[in-house]
């Protein structure tokens, strides 16, 4: 399938904001805000983790969010039956299911879709009667791709964190397999995002990838913006994303 010929989005993952107020307990620096300042620097939607271990977004953040953001708010979560309450309750515009581990520091590979269609195909069916567009944080793998479309989810993001991780000749390996994946996921109708790991030395080569919708980062973004603040931090990274695409256009 041809991709489709768009101008590339950006989703800013608050996570971190959440982390540092979580740190000391105190009610700063707000989630919210951060979503208001995204905004304001050409940010196209929000993306919060609500941990079933509470780590850093709140269940109130994602009210606050939902209630006042006006960028479309993706909400990540595991796929148990509290996180689908809640999503269904809240009613974000995107649910992206990702697998989760108490001990982990951050999501540490894609969800194996192969393991539990059919469990996966009933979650992914009651977010969708209720309104809600299902994604999937899955690897770059066929064979988890084409589950993905056969449980019913519209949508996948591809986990980038093996590109991220990368050195020398493999870096060129998992690029290529990203865009394996990325054409794979159109030809089963998928709309394909892509995240994690990604921060502004390695972004391009991903955002240049013809048919990637969006692509959604967090730490990089939130470190940044301890150093230049959260506008210049998030406005620099959707100028090398915008850049990178239009210069893979003009390639091709």
């Amino acid at each position: 399938m041809k991709p489709i010929e768009t101008e590339i989005l950006l989703g800013v993952n608050v996570d971190h904001v959440a982390t540092l107020r979580q740190v000391r307990g105190v009610t700063y620096p707000s989630p919210l805000h951060a979503t208001e300042i995204v905004e304001q620097a050409g940010g196209d939607g929000i993306t919060i983790h609500l941990r079933e271990d509470r780590r850093h977004i709140q269940d109130a953040d994602v009210d606050a969010i939902k209630q006042n953001s006006r960028l479309p708010l993706n909400l990540e979560m595991a796929a148990t039956t509290e996180m689908q309450a809640i999503a269904i309750r809240v009613q974000p515009a995107e649910c992206c299911l990702v697998p989760e581990k108490r001990e982990e520091l951050t999501t540490e590979g894609g969800l194996d879709v192969t393991k539990q269609a059919d469990y996966l195909k009933d979650y992914c069916a009651a977010l969708r009667e209720a309104g809600i567009t299902v994604s999937l944080f899955i690897d770059p793998e066929p064979a988890q791709i084409e589950c993905a479309s056969a449980v019913g989810a519209p949508m996948i993001e591809l986990h980038t964190g093996a590109y991220a991780e990368a050195e020398n000749s493999k870096v060129k390996q998992e690029l290529a397999r990203l865009v394996k994946a990325v054409d794979l996921g159109l030809e089963n109708g998928l709309i394909v995002n892509a995240g994690h790991g990604l921060h502004y030395h390695n972004v391009k080569n991903i955002a240049a990838i013809p048919g990637i919708l969006c692509l959604n980062i967090g730490h990089s973004i939130v470190a940044e913006a301890i150093m230049t603040g959260m506008f210049e931090a998030v406005s620099r990274m959707k100028r090398l994303m915008l850049t990178a695409r239009r210069e893979g256009a003009g390639n091709r």
